[in-house]
Order: structure tokens, then C-alpha cells, then sequence
């Protein structure tokens, strides 16, 4: 299955963004999977201010990682974001069923940064 994640992480250090996809594509190529995408969107405003790990946060760097494998690997990867404290909000959703038509329908989405 085709499956979409969308991070939040702490603003300010690239390196930890990289060290995250890193730990979540090891864990995605280790049980058999494919990253199809990898996007690093960059550092935006939050909608609302989010408390995490008693910090309160109002920017966050956005990324997201498109990838095909099993359900399980899905929820490995989900797990390991969620107990990481230098991730504020990740979450995940399938986006098909693996078939060639469906896929053809998701493109790229233009963002537009506002800082």
C-alpha cells in the first residue's frame, strides 16, 4: 500500500529533520518497503501553538515521506515518530491500494511559504 506521513519537528536544526527520515526510511527499507518521495517543506507557523514534552511551540519544520509497504511497517513507523522528542505532531494516512491508476492521481501539491 501507498502510505503518506507528514512530520512536525522542533524548528531550527536540519539535522534532526535528517536524523528522523533517516531512523523512519531504515525502518521502512528494513522490513521490504519502498520510499516512493521524501519532501522537506521547511520551517512554518503553526495553525494553533502546541504543547509537547512541556515545551510550547508556534513554528515547526514541516516534511513528508511517501512510501509503499505493509501495514505493520506503517505502524512501526508511526510508533517510533510518536515517542520521538524531537517530533511535535507526525500523521499518517494510506493514499491507495497499490494500483497503478490510483497512483497516477497524486501529484505534487504547490506550497506557498509564508514567514
Amino acid at each position: 500500500m501507498l502510505y503518506e506521513i507528514i512530520g512536525i519537528a522542533r524548528p531550527g536544526n536540519i539535522a534532526e529533520v535528517k536524523e528522523i527520515v533517516l531512523s523512519a526510511g531504515q525502518i521502512i527499507l528494513r522490513n521490504g518497503g519502498v520510499i516512493r518521495d521524501i519532501k522537506n517543506w521547511g520551517t512554518f507557523r503553526l495553525p494553533n501553538a502546541i504543547s509537547r514534552h512541556q515545551v510550547r511551540y508556534t513554528k515547526g519544520h514541516y516534511f513528508i515521506m511517501r512510501y509503499d509497504a505493509g501495514i505493520k511497517t506503517h505502524q512501526e513507523v508511526r510508533e517510533t515518530l510518536a515517542v520521538d522528542p524531537r517530533i511535535i505532531r507526525a500523521g499518517g494516512v494510506k493514499l491507495g491500494d497499490g494500483k497503478l491508476e490510483t497512483l497516477a492521481k497524486f501529484r505534487d501539491i504547490p506550497w506557498k511559504r509564508f514567514e
